[in-house]
Formats: structure tokens, sequence, C-alpha cells
């Protein structure tokens, strides 16, 4: 065994919240090591965000080409070539990984390839080297979880699922969070038949009840079968693929099944307990205000603590801690109001507060909401609504929480969270003239609040 390598700060774990971490770290003059197992970009860039929306544009198309026909288009012959966009979508991530791997050399940190271990609270094992750190940042992520359930082997995850051979013509997906509706989105609009189970009593648990039942009427709408109250007990094959039972009896037959029931922090065999850092009962490491475990010296940022799973979130996280730590100054994130898209189809977007979490505060609000078909859609008659929503403070105007269900949701819900960050009133909203004709306008002509008896969204 070589001697231990002294550096300021090793940081285990080469995504996002880890690369910011250690390029701002070692900006201010400090000597960083960064580690990481598999290749550099993270879950983000190689196995989440980027990928996965790549296949998200593809699903798009299939419908734009049959709403074309209304605007006076004919598309002959369109098929969708799957080994392509999985080729056009490697290579990108091969480019987005060099990208990675040149920023961090550019700033002068030391990459180190291979699985970090902590022998002790201030030295980390990658193979045959050891790093003797003064700080350590633990920024390893999470992995899809799945339950061990007979025959949970023959399903696949996420990851699997962005570099599948070839496009499954049935596909059940077991979930029904972000994840789950996202793929269900993207098979279904590539022309999988798609069946989407989620134990659940309505799909997106934790999101407004009305961002919910929307997305339950759109992904229905748009030919997923969606399934609540189901959990599978088993899976087998079968003469024309895969069977998987559920609690209740009820089977289904799929080429493929995909596992979508959360994630969990990639903190085993890590030594962080063994180097006292505590950990959470499901593996995420707990830290304060500034991000620091329950051994001051060892910090952790994105996935890994379960504050907020996102990833710029685990961005600004990195950098603020790089600041605090090695800059001079003391920052830390603020998770107020942080706004948040799921890339279903139609996406969601949303921020701040659900109607659910401002009435359990104590406070009485006003609830505006619209639910309209697009412009787009008067003339291809396609069965498909937007679904806009404010939550607001009753008492000082204040809005509290902005949701949205509809086509350009995450684009138009971006500028909505700095207007909400900002402190902005209803009465704002009600000062700015729309942008005529689009959906976005909408969020500024809502004047009359939903009848407390009218209850949850019902399309």
């Amino acid at each position: 065994m070589r001697a231990p390598e002294p550096y300021d700060l090793v940081v285990l774990g080469a995504g996002s919240g880890g690369v910011r971490a250690a390029r701002i770290a070692a900006g201010h003059g400090a000597k960083v090591a960064i580690c990481e197992s598999d290749r550099v970009g993270g879950t983000c860039v190689l196995r989440g965000c980027i990928p996965k929306k790549f296949l998200v544009y593809a699903a798009h198309y299939r419908e734009s080409f049959a709403d074309s026909a209304a605007y006076g288009w004919t598309v002959d012959g369109a098929r969708h070539d799957w080994n392509a966009l999985i080729r056009a979508k490697d290579a990108e991530l091969d480019r987005l990984h060099g990208i990675y791997c040149r920023l961090l050399d550019e700033a002068g940190v030391a990459t180190v390839m291979g699985r970090a271990v902590l022998r002790d609270a201030h030295t980390v094992q990658v193979g045959e080297r050891l790093l003797r750190a003064d700080r350590i940042i633990v920024a390893v992520g999470g992995w899809p979880r799945v339950p061990p359930f007979p025959g949970h082997d023959l399903a696949i995850t996420s990851n699997e699922a962005l570099s599948l051979p070839e496009r499954p013509q049935r596909v059940l997906v077991i979930g029904g969070g972000y994840i789950a509706v996202e793929f269900a989105g993207i098979f279904n609009g590539l022309g999988s038949e798609v069946v989407l189970a989620y134990r659940g009593e309505q799909i997106l648990r934790g999101f407004d009840h009305d961002v919910r039942s929307a997305l339950a009427q759109e992904l229905r709408a748009h030919g997923v079968d969606v399934w609540v109250g189901l959990s599978p007990i088993a899976i087998r094959r079968a003469d024309q693929g895969l069977e998987t039972t559920m609690g209740d009896g009820s089977t289904f037959e799929s080429d493929q099944v995909l596992v979508a029931t959360g994630r969990a922090p990639n903190t085993a065999d890590l030594g962080l307990a063994e180097a006292g850092v505590d950990l959470a009962e499901d593996g995420s490491v707990v830290v304060n205000d500034q991000l620091a475990s329950s051994v001051p010296h060892i910090h952790a940022v994105g996935d890994v603590t379960n504050l907020m799973n996102l990833t710029p979130v685990a961005t600004a996280q990195g950098h603020a801690l790089a600041d605090t730590l090695f800059g001079g100054s003391n920052r830390t994130v603020d998770l107020h109001a942080v706004p948040s898209a799921v890339f279903s189809q139609p996406p969601i977007a949303t921020v701040g507060a659900t109607e659910e979490q401002a009435r359990a505060s104590g406070r009485p609000v006003n609830i505006y909401r619209t639910s309209f078909r697009a412009l787009l859609h008067t003339l291809t008659g396609r069965d498909s609504k937007v679904m806009m929503k404010l939550v607001v403070d009753r008492g000082n105007g204040r809005i509290l929480g902005a949701h949205m269900v509809g086509d350009d949701a995450p684009e138009i819900m971006q500028m909505v969270a700095v207007a909400i960050r900002a402190g902005a009133t209803k009465a704002d909203f009600d000062a700015t003239i729309g942008i005529h004709p689009t959906t976005a306008e909408e969020f500024v002509t809502l004047r009359t609040p939903v009848a407390e008896k009218e209850g949850a969204f019902a399309g």
C-alpha cells in the first residue's frame, strides 16, 4: 500500500454536486481530488435528466406528426428507429463526459478512478491508493431501489431503460412517481403499449392533488393504461414474455417490466458509519444547515442527503459548500420555493406550496384554477387539456404556490418561480399584461377563486 497522498479536500462522487464542489474549491486554491467508480458526470448526465430528456423529445414526435394533418401537412411513412436514437443519445453522453473530465483537469482537480471507501475519518482508499483529506465531501448520489419480491431480477430499472437493445412492444411500469410517469410517457409516445401500475390511490404522491388528478387523466387520454391500488408480488417468464402477478391476484403480460419505485442513497459499504457519520434509516447522510455531517469535517451534498433530490440543488449545494469551506464566505442554499418539473407527457411544473401544504399551515387561502384546451388543439381536436393553479394567501395576497400540467409547463414555471421567490402577490399577477395568444397568459388572467365546495379538479 502506498503512503497516503495529502489533500485539502477529497470528494466522493463525480456527479453534478461533486464536480461543482471540486472545481470551486480548487479555484479557491485548495488541493482537491475527486473519486469516481463509473464515468464522470453522475446520474443527471449519464443515467437521468439528460438522456431521459432526449427520449422525451423523441416521444413527442408521434403525436406531432399526427396533429400536423390538422394544419395541412401530410407526413408519409414516418417510422421510428430506436437504435438510431440510442446511438445519438450515447454519442452526446460521451461528449458531455469528456467535457466534465476536461473541466476538472483544467481546474487542477486530480481525478481518481475507482470505488472510494473511508478507512477512517480522514483517509479514503481507492484501490491501492490512500488519500489523506483535511475535509471530505460525500456526493455519491442515489441508485434505483427494487423491492425483493420473487422474480424482481427479471425487471429493469430506469438505468437499463435508457439503453435497451430494442424498444419493447409491451411495457409494464411499476410505480407512480416522477420516473414512472416519465418512462410511461416515453414508451407510449414511441409506440409501445404501456400499463402503469401504482400501489397508492393516485399517482405522484406528494404533489398537489389537482396536479395528480390532471396528469392521471392526461396519461389515460394519451393512451397509457393507468391502474392504482396494485403492487407486484411476483414476476415469472411466460410463453409470451413476462407475467407479473399483483397482490389482488390480477396478472399482466409484457415484454419488459420497468420498476420505478424509488431510489436509495448510494452509501452502502462506503465506510461512513465506521468513520462516525450518522446515517438516516434510508441510508442518507444526516446533515445540518451547513451540509456538515455528525463528523464536522465530513460534508454531503445532493441526493445522498435526501434533502431535495434535484440536480440544480446538488450543484448549488456543492458551489455554496466550496465557497464556505475554502472561499472565506458563509453561504447556504435556500430550499424555499424551489421549482421542479416532471417531464411526463404532458409535463408538470410546480413551485412553492401545494394546496394541502398551505391549508395544513392553518392560514386561509384562495385557490385559483383553470382547465382548458390549448389553442393548438382547437384544430387537431385532440382530447387534451391544460390545468393551471395558483395557491394564494387570503390575508396578504402573496402567491404561495403555482402548479401546471400541460405543454411548456417547465419553461413557463421557471419565470413564475422568480416572481414567487420575489414575494409577488396575486395583485401583481393581475396587473401584468399577458402575452396573447399563449398558455402562459392564463397565470395573469385568473380572476375568480374556486368555490370551497367545488372540490378537487375533475377535468
